[in-house]
C-alpha cells in the first residue's frame, strides 16, 4: 500500500512540481509503474488493489479488424 509522506514538502511552481514527476516517474521500472496506474485505478473505482471486477461485455466491446474479419 502506498503511503503519502506528509513530513516531506518543498513550496515550488506547478512547473517545477510537474517537472520532478516526470523525473521521477521515468527513473522507475515500467513493471513499477504499471503497479502504482493499478493501485490508482483501485481508488478510484473502489475495488481491491488485487481483485479487480470483470468487465462486462454488454457495456463494453472491442472490435479489431484482423484480416479483414471482426471478432469480440
Amino acid at each position: 500500500m502506498y503511503r503519502l509522506d506528509r513530513t516531506a514538502f518543498s513550496a515550488q511552481t506547478a512547473k517545477e512540481a510537474s517537472k520532478a514527476d516526470r523525473v521521477y516517474y521515468k527513473n522507475l521500472s515500467w513493471q513499477e509503474r504499471l503497479r502504482i496506474a493499478n493501485y490508482l485505478n483501485s481508488v478510484a473505482y473502489n475495488y481491491p488493489e488485487n481483485n479487480p471486477q470483470r468487465w462486462i461485455n454488454l457495456y463494453f466491446r472491442l472490435e479489431v479488424e484482423s484480416n479483414g474479419k471482426y471478432f469480440q
